[in-house]
This record gives structure tokens, sequence and C-alpha cells, in this order.
């Protein structure tokens, strides 16, 4: 026996039932991980440009531990990145970007965590499901050749009637393969794409906040007027 003959008798007599069994487990992992990351999203849901505006109004009266305390009051992922440059801020500007910069990766990894499971699951499903559908036709096949080989010693009738309802099977389990396959990767691409803009919207909104802490911290090392600085020159000239 070949080493084609081999794979041939392997995937005929497992057939193509365990692909779909697979794809089974794997769908059911992916929708756990779907609720995961839904119910983590909603963790961090929060008024943005509500956070932003009490953001700057504090930082206008030059109260940085006012704006401290409303962040980390703040379940979002964008407070928490504004509340390690915070952290810094006596440091002046760069020691807080590096900071904000730290914290924004550590929650890139927390917003992208398993994403890539529903991304390598929608890219493949489809091709394990086509893995079912190569099975079921080898079946389909292998049934007309045993067709063709007992035709001498069965009845023309037996024959006509017992091989193709065979061939019609395992064409069928191999079409059933390949659907359940792009059933698997549908929801998984979608909901991949979804997280995926949910990240990027909440990164983005981080930007923007470190932004504005930035500037703050920065007018201040300037000696911007209205900050901290020239309060306290002022006051010494009173």
């Amino acid at each position: 026996m070949n080493l084609v003959q081999w794979l041939q008798g392997l995937m005929t007599n497992f057939g193509a039932g365990w692909v779909m069994w697979l794809l089974l487990g794997l769908s059911v992992i992916s929708v756990a991980i779907m609720l995961e990351r839904a119910w983590f999203y909603w963790s961090l849901r929060d008024n943005i440009g509500e956070l932003a505006r009490q953001l700057r109004q504090f930082l206008r009266d030059d109260d940085l531990d006012g704006a401290r305390k409303r962040m980390t009051a703040s379940s979002s992922a964008e407070a928490a990145v504004v509340v390690a440059g915070l952290l810094e801020a006596d440091r002046g500007p760069q020691a807080a970007d590096e900071a904000m910069k730290g914290a924004a990766a550590l929650q890139r990894m927390k917003l992208e965590k398993r994403l890539a499971y529903l991304a390598t699951l929608g890219n493949n499903a489809p091709f394990i499901g086509l893995f079912g559908t190569v099975i079921g036709i080898v079946e389909a096949f292998e049934a007309l050749g045993k067709q063709d080989t007992s035709a001498a010693a069965l009845a023309a009738q037996a024959q006509s009637v017992a091989a193709p309802a065979e061939v019609m099977a395992a064409i069928a389990e191999a079409l059933v393969a390949t659907a359940v396959g792009i059933f698997v990767a549908i929801p998984a691409v979608a909901a991949f794409n979804y997280f995926n803009r949910q990240s990027k919207s909440i990164l983005a909104n981080t930007e923007a906040l470190s932004r504005v802490l930035l500037a703050h911290l920065a007018a201040v090392a300037n000696g911007t007027p209205g900050t901290r600085d020239e309060d306290d020159d002022d006051g010494g000239a009173d």
C-alpha cells in the first residue's frame, strides 16, 4: 500500500464527521470569547466627552489632585492612561508622556486580548470546512470506484440504486462541512471587526485626553499666563 492509498483509507475510515465536531468546538470557544470581550468593553464605558471637559476644568484650575481623583473614579481605559500621566506630572511633560505611553501600551494589550483567536478562526474556519468537503468527495469517488470493481459480481439494478445513494450521502456530508465552516467564520469575523474598531476608538480617545494633560504641563513648564507659576509670582509681589 502506497502513501496515497493509506491516506485515502485514513480519510474514508474517519469520515468528515470529526471535522464538523472540531468546528463546533471552535465555535463554542469563539462565542465564549465574544461574550467575555463584550462584557469587558461594556465595563469600560464612560462619557468620554464629559470626562474630557472635567479634566480640562481641573487643569485650568490647576487642581491636579482633583483631576487625579476624577480620573481614578472612572472605569474607562482612557482615564487609566491619564492617571499614569498625572502621577508623573510633577516631573514634567516628558516624564508624564512616557508614563502615559507605557500605560497606553498596557491598555492596548488588554483591549486586544483574545482578538487574535477570532481573527484566526474567521480566516481558517472555511478552510477547515473545505477539508471536510475534500474528505466527503474522496468518499464519493471511492464509492464510485467500488461500483465499477463490483459490477461483474452484482446485478445492474442493485448497482444503479445502492452506489449512487452512497455517493450522494458522501457529497451531502461534504457540503455540510463547507456550510458549517462558513457559519463558524462569519460571526467570528464580524466580532473581530467590531471589537477591533472599539479598540481603535478607545485608543484614539486616550491619545486625545493625553494631549490635554501634556498641553497643560507644557504650559506650566513654559510659565504661560494663568498657570500656577505665574499665580505664585503674583502672590509674592503682593
